[in-house]
């Protein structure tokens, strides 16, 4: 646009180095946040020159855009919205260490809820992430008067600058592409993709996934459900009677943990136990230490999701938000089938996680929620109800329901940003380079405390005799951003293997007529629905499910996690890298092959279920399936 004669002048000459300026601060801002705020991993010079140059096409298109939308007034704009995108994405990945979805924007309503830890990841010298924007709005509007007319960007100069970004998009590909083929397909790893492709070129190529996504729905069909049955099938292990109907009849508590990971359990700090009474429960029941969390975007809902579905959540959102409309066979809804009055304790608002609508999809009976507690000022801290006043609250609750029930508890106080009234710190605070780990040691040893006070009272409740305990964690608490605190902390170097490890959870399975047991088997959370069914003798006969029962000797060990790794008896598999799971060393990489195509199977399955609603073709499928296998079946009498 500026090589001919007519437009070389001080007038243009002006106008393209405005551009230039432009331009230049912007993608020095990206720059400096995708190198110095998101962890991308940059392994060589190589990556590094591609997580240097792919800001550009992104900055072209959205300036291109922006002219050819409203001219100087559009650039400024796109310059406005793009740097809100950067910090936004800035403020989430600082809490989740992962980067925004469309599915996610589904999620705005949490927002009310997120005050306090909002305010605690952003900082005050993160307003110098906007003194650009001043710096540009000057360029842009702010020269000379004399000047103002000199610089007037023409719609046509939007548009080559927008097709300008399609030929450095495509070199910004095909040189990531030489350090990672198939990148594009690799939508479970946002960490690489914005590192290969940058994070505004991410959103982009989130909204076709998301479209892709829309279009899965629409295009399914019952055909589409018969080789995840028949795989689930055949990879169904034959059905174990270890324990099998020992809590029949009983009632169930499943407690969830808020971000409660294993590395606390039997650990100290200033020489004082972090979970000193869980680490005398846990002799009394089946307690688990290999077993993982296996959320994602999702947390606290996904989990829930695990364990009603036996199914993985999905990549990107949260399931509970983007298809809570869908038909599921859940768990809540097989136990009411079978007699139970199923219900979900939570005091937080019905909708938060869309709570209230996805409940009723799972089949719950009733979700008592922060309206049915005694909620005051007084018992409240950081995001609500302190944990001991819940559960008192709830064990009154389950005292006057009908029998047998099924409840669901889900904790509040051990959240980020992990604060307490100083009542109730039990512990000093730590004295690792984290405030966030060392604030964490306190809220979990408050919320043990608040267990020791809740089981001890069932314990003495006529509750005792007929019902069975299962506590687990619902997912990480110390995301992999304060890998050097937890180092510290734990005396070794957090390297990839054990960043891995510190995403098991605890889990215990309590109650009376249950012998205590170390349990070793690797498991995970879509483990839970099996392995619960087996203790209270119910027949399941929903086909999909992709857990097995954690109290099955001869069961199938693989956990994998919504990132495509993988935990077996002998091995973990991390984006590509092999180790040995006792010891941690690096092994040759095609002893995890089978291992990583298990994980990407079964996932891109539960994926298609999901996406697809495919679970209300179920009764279609399965009578279709029965009428296929009669011939066989005859032919075999014959």
């Amino acid at each position: 646009m500026f090589t001919n004669n007519k437009y070389i002048n001080k007038k243009t000459g002006l106008k393209l180095l405005v551009y230039l300026f432009v331009i230049g601060l912007f993608w020095l801002k990206m720059n400096y946040i995708q190198t110095s705020i998101f962890s991308l991993n940059v392994e060589n010079s190589n990556e590094a020159n591609i997580l240097a140059f792919n800001p550009l096409s992104s900055i072209f298109l959205i300036f291109g855009l922006g002219i050819l939308l409203a001219g100087r007034r559009g650039m400024f704009v796109s310059y406005i919205l793009g740097s809100i995108l950067l910090y936004v994405n800035v403020l989430f990945y600082r809490e989740y260490n992962d980067f925004i979805t469309i599915p996610m924007l589904n999620q705005v309503a949490n927002l009310a809820d997120l005050g306090g830890s909002i305010t605690t990841i952003m900082s005050p010298v993160d307003a110098l992430l906007f003194v650009d924007v001043l710096i540009a709005a000057f360029l842009l509007f702010y020269l000379k008067p004399s000047r103002f007319q000199a610089f007037k960007p023409k719609r046509r100069e939007g548009i080559v600058l927008a097709i300008v970004a399609i030929p450095l998009f495509m070199i910004n590909l095909q040189w990531a592409e030489q350090e990672r083929t198939d990148l594009l397909e690799r939508t479970f790893d946002r960490n690489m993709l914005v590192k290969y492709i940058g994070v505004i070129n991410y959103h982009v190529y989130d909204v076709v996934l998301q479209g892709k996504t829309e279009m899965k729905k629409t295009l399914a069909d019952s055909n589409e459900l018969v080789p995840v049955i028949n795989y689930l099938n055949e990879n169904k292990s034959e059905d174990s009677d270890r324990l099998e109907g020992v809590a029949e009849g009983k009632n169930v508590i499943m407690l969830s943990l808020e971000s409660t990971q294993t590395f606390v359990v039997d650990n100290t700090l200033h020489g004082e136990e972090l979970t000193p009474y869980f680490n005398d429960l846990k002799e009394e029941g089946i307690y688990f230490d290999n077993f993982y969390h296996q959320v994602k975007q999702g947390r606290t809902s996904d989990s829930e999701f695990l364990l009603a579905n036996s199914m993985y959540p999905l990549n990107r959102g949260a399931v509970f938000f983007t298809h809570s409309s869908n038909e599921y066979e859940g768990l809540p809804g097989l136990l009411g089938e079978n007699g139970y009055f199923t219900n979900s304790m939570h005091a937080n608002d019905k909708t938060f996680w869309n709570r209230n609508v996805m409940y009723d999809s799972l089949g719950y009976d009733e979700f008592f929620s922060k309206e049915d507690y005694t909620v005051t000022p007084e018992k409240s801290h950081g995001w609500g109800y302190l944990d001991e006043y819940f559960f008192e609250d709830s064990l009154n609750m389950m005292k006057e329901m009908d029998k047998p029930f099924y409840s669901k508890l889900i904790t509040l106080t051990n959240h980020y940003p992990f604060t307490l009234p100083e009542e109730q710190k039990f512990i000093e605070e730590g004295e690792t380079s984290s405030g966030t780990l060392n604030r964490y040691f306190q809220t979990i040893r408050y919320q043990d405390e608040a267990l020791k006070k809740f089981v001890e009272d069932f314990k003495n409740s006529e509750l005792y005799d007929d019902t069975i305990l299962v506590i687990y964690g619902d997912h990480f608490g110390i995301s992999e951003n304060h890998q050097e605190a937890m180092g510290e902390y734990l005396d070794k170097e957090i390297n990839e293997f054990e960043q891995f490890q510190l995403q098991r959870v605890p889990m215990l399975i309590y109650g009376k007529g249950i012998d205590a047991e170390k349990n070793h088997t690797v498991g995970g959370q879509v483990d839970l629905r099996p392995t619960l069914t087996n203790l209270l003798g119910i027949q399941d006969d929903n086909p999909i499910q992709f857990g097995h029962d954690l109290l099955d000797k001869d069961r199938r060990q693989l956990m994998i996690t919504r990132d495509g790794n993988f935990a077996s008896e002998e091995y973990v598999g991390i984006q590509g890298t092999c180790y040995d799971r006792e010891t941690g060393e690096e092994l040759e990489a095609d002893l995890c092959n089978e291992g990583f195509e298990k994980a990407q199977e079964e996932l891109e399955m539960s994926d298609s279920i999901i996406y697809g609603d495919l679970l209300r073709y179920l009764d279609e499928t399965e009578m279709v399936q029965s009428e296929s296998n009669e011939p066989n079946q005859n032919k075999q009498e014959q």
